[in-house]
């Protein structure tokens, strides 16, 4: 062979080399990356035409509040949400190139590539069927669900506000509604024009329904935080409900000229009460002095031991983290002692603090997703787990019996009797949190209205919050007790019922 050959053999040889190289390095080493490219249409096209999981709730995943139907289209599949607006918070929406909440977070799962579905895709692939996705159980309980969709509903149009409902003793999630809310099948339709044009319409409403209020939203939880304060104090400064408290029509903040007064007029008027009488009518003036005593270290010690300042929701994207800053001076202390000031908390947040009292100080990671199932069978193939907080238990077992009894006491013959049940021990608390902000004419934002509360007393089954951001009633009617405690009594009474 001449010289000239041999180059160009050897030059050939080479190109098929690399061919060889790339070709390997392509469809084996790469592969997974390219498969997994935002830019890769051929693969998002064969995805999003796949047989997506459900999403249920009820007992045995009786009622389906997502599921994928026959498209008849180049799609195949279509996503529909049979209950919209009552579960949209938690199903959030799937469509081309996005998904949302539930939609989101469990994507791999309902999507059918999840390494648990792993024998259900080799017996497809075996059988020349097409990949199904799995279902998912949700921990949600129909009638309670509705109770407090229909009870916030029904506080008219404009309402703005959100119902938390937790198992004390498990952090299961039993009802989790936000409104205003919107209908995703028509962001999960494939008419993508019409759903863009939706999506924008939904993102420019002043009164944000793609907001999850349950868990992104952080506001100041006013008296309602008088439990954790009062938590505080007994557990901090030996008090019980007996103990004798500052009280009075009010109090003047340390180093400065502000004074708070009471929103209750009657029960605080004298320089020193009970405990007890001092939750039942949402004294200020003496939850203000007490956050004093406790310390801004104590406080925030025992804000951060419920909950506050930590991220624990893991089934649901973008929770809000309710604060309790460090370093505040004691005027600032003695405002977040009755929930206002710099303290801000998210409804499932205040939900966990009520749900820790009910449940012996013990504050369990709150949770949505109750099991993972495979698509035929609906086989169990995983379950939600169980478990405190890392920062749990926030309070002894003996401090937590002293803030149920005075809870009780709220219930029985003081602000919270609207949350009342005959013949059930219910404990709760009022909270009414001025805003601190101002409309465009300059008057003030009406006040937020909360309630929480757990039942039955003496072997609690569901903890509840409401929270009221924005309803269209004259200021002095906005209460947490006469607004919020008829829906958390709804609530609470679904829960009871369906457990016989």
């Amino acid at each position: 062979m001449n010289k000239p050959i041999r180059t160009v053999s050897i030059f050939c040889l080479l190109l098929f080399l690399a061919l060889a190289v790339n070709a390997t390095y392509l469809q084996y080493y790469h592969a997974n990356a390219l498969n997994d490219r935002v830019g890769n249409g051929r693969v998002a096209t064969a995805t999003f035409s796949r047989e997506r999981g459900s999403i249920r709730v009820g007992p045995n995943g009786g009622t389906v509040i997502a599921e994928s139907v026959p498209s008849h289209d180049q799609y195949n599949f279509q996503r529909r949400y049979p209950l919209p607006y009552m579960y949209a918070p938690l199903t959030g929406w799937y469509t081309f190139g996005n998904q949302t909440a539930l939609e989101r977070t469990q994507n791999n799962f309902l999507s059918g590539e999840d390494d648990r579905l792993f024998v259900n895709r080799l017996v497809d692939l075996v059988n020349g069927n097409a990949t199904k996705g799995g279902n998912i159980l949700l921990t949600i309980n129909p009638a309670a669900q509705r109770e407090a969709f229909d009870g916030l509903a029904a506080l008219g149009p404009d309402v703005q506000g959100a119902v938390v409902a937790l198992q004390p003793d498990t952090g299961k999630i039993l009802a989790m509604v936000s409104l205003p809310s919107y209908d995703p099948n028509k962001l999960a339709t494939h008419n993508f024009k019409q759903a863009n044009a939706y999506a924008t319409r939904l993102a420019k409403m002043p009164s944000q329904p793609l907001l999850n209020r349950a868990t992104q939203t952080t506001l100041a939880p006013g008296s309602t935080f008088k439990i954790l304060t009062g938590s505080a104090a007994v557990q901090d400064l030996g008090l019980n409900g007996s103990s004798l408290v500052p009280a009075g029509p009010s109090y003047r903040l340390p180093q400065s000229t502000n004074v708070v007064h009471n929103d209750v007029l009657s029960g605080c008027g004298v320089t020193k009460i009970p405990l007890t009488q001092a939750m039942q009518w949402s004294c200020n003036t003496t939850f203000a002095p007490l956050a004093v005593e406790v310390g801004a270290n104590g406080m925030h010690r025992m804000a951060t031991d419920f909950g506050f300042n930590q991220s624990y929701l893991e089934d649901l994207p973008g929770q809000a983290v309710s604060r309790y800053p460090t370093g505040l001076d004691d005027a600032q202390t003695a405002l977040s002692g009755f929930g206002q000031g710099s303290v801000t908390a998210t409804p499932l947040q205040m939900a966990m603090v009520t749900a820790g009292i009910a449940n012996n100080g013990k504050v369990m990671r709150p949770y949505v997703i109750d099991s993972w199932q495979s698509p035929t069978s609906l086989e169990t193939l995983d379950s939600g787990s169980q478990q405190e907080i890392p920062t749990s238990p926030a309070i002894s077992p003996s401090t937590a019996e002293q803030l149920t009894r005075m809870m009780v006491a709220t219930v029985q013959g003081g602000t919270a009797t609207p949350a009342a049940i005959p013949g059930v021990q219910v404990a709760g608390k009022t909270g009414t949190a001025q805003s601190g902000l101002k409309n465009p004419d300059g008057t003030e934002v009406p006040p937020y209205a909360w309630f929480v509360g757990f039942a039955p007393a003496n072997n609690p089954q569901v903890a509840v919050c409401v929270m009221i951001q924005h309803v269209n009633q004259p200021t002095d009617e906005i209460h947490g007790g006469t607004l919020g405690g008829p829906i958390a009594k709804r609530v609470m009474e679904a829960v009871l019922n369906s457990h016989g």
